[in-house]
């Protein structure tokens, strides 16, 4: 028999990793793109301005999840709101990426909802995260939805495939600029 004391001491631990665990996914494409930037910086992550340079530069490639974080942040020309100083201001400072993105979290609740992932719809855009490529070998084109169709070529090969109407054409046209990998 465990003792009781045992039992309140192990359910901490076990509530203390849980929430670790998800933490870790929380802010998960905050988190990626601030250490991009850091390292983008090196020794002058301490000039705000030089911080927000950085971040425009990295915004003007970026594409997936760190593409909507960029638009949310007001890196980018379309974006409506602009806090750069609220991203910028704490990495200048040398707080933790998580603590930073926590902060910005309170300012828009959505940054920290973004979570890369293989197949993850980007709101129709066509715009799919990079960062997890995707394999074609084994993947039954037949079966995936015509979305899915559209985030591969997207994805993978850089194509909008603009004549592409129905599933064929996707599906044709992937085979044609995958045809090493199928």
């Amino acid at each position: 028999a465990v003792f009781p004391a045992m039992k309140g001491v192990l359910l901490c631990v076990l509530l203390a990793l849980c929430a670790l665990a998800s933490a870790k996914k929380d802010c998960e494409v905050c988190i990626s793109v601030l250490n991009k930037i850091q390292e983008l910086a090196g020794k002058d992550v301490e000039n705000t301005e030089v911080v927000e340079a950085k971040l425009m530069q990295f915004c003007k490639t970026a594409r997936g999840k760190d593409h909507r974080f960029c638009w949310y942040i007001g890196a980018l020309p379309s974006s409506a709101t602009y806090i750069l100083k609220e991203v910028s201001g704490p990495l200048s400072r040398h707080l933790p990426v998580e603590i930073a993105c926590q902060r910005i979290k309170k300012k828009d609740a959505q940054i920290c909802d973004l979570e890369y992932t293989n197949m993850d719809s980007d709101e129709g855009e066509g715009v799919e995260s990079v960062e997890k490529p995707i394999s074609l070998k084994g993947l039954d084109l037949d079966k995936e939805k015509v979305k899915s169709l559209k985030r591969i070529l997207q994805t993978k090969f850089n194509d909008p495939c603009k004549g592409c109407v129905e599933k064929a054409d996707f599906i044709k046209r992937i085979k044609e600029l995958g045809k090493d990998e199928l």
